[in-house]
């Protein structure tokens, strides 16, 4: 793998973590919706979470070439924790 082809992977695989992110969100927003009340206090603070992936996530899309890998990781490891999160309420579903 060549540096010049690293930003536009890294690029991609942040974007495909975030489509997979925001359809197990739109997912399980609809579940809570209809039910369990109980995960609603989990699913305040996911969703807070999600807010500030999205936030963070546009200004880094955009400038994915120069985005230093400490920024990558950051939102990788938010959105890896959104992920368990998520994970954590459909089970209780």
């Amino acid at each position: 793998m060549s540096d010049s082809n690293q930003p536009e992977q890294k690029k991609d695989m942040l974007a495909q973590l975030i489509s997979s992110l925001k359809q197990e969100r739109d997912e399980i927003a609809l579940k809570i919706h209809l039910g369990k009340e109980d995960l609603k206090d989990e699913w305040e603070k996911l969703e807070a979470r999600w807010n500030q992936l999205n936030d963070d996530y546009e200004p880094a899309k955009k400038a994915a070439a120069e985005t230093a890998d400490d920024v990558w990781q950051a939102l990788k490891l938010v959105g890896d924790e959104l992920k368990s999160g998520f994970q954590k309420i459909r089970k209780s579903l």
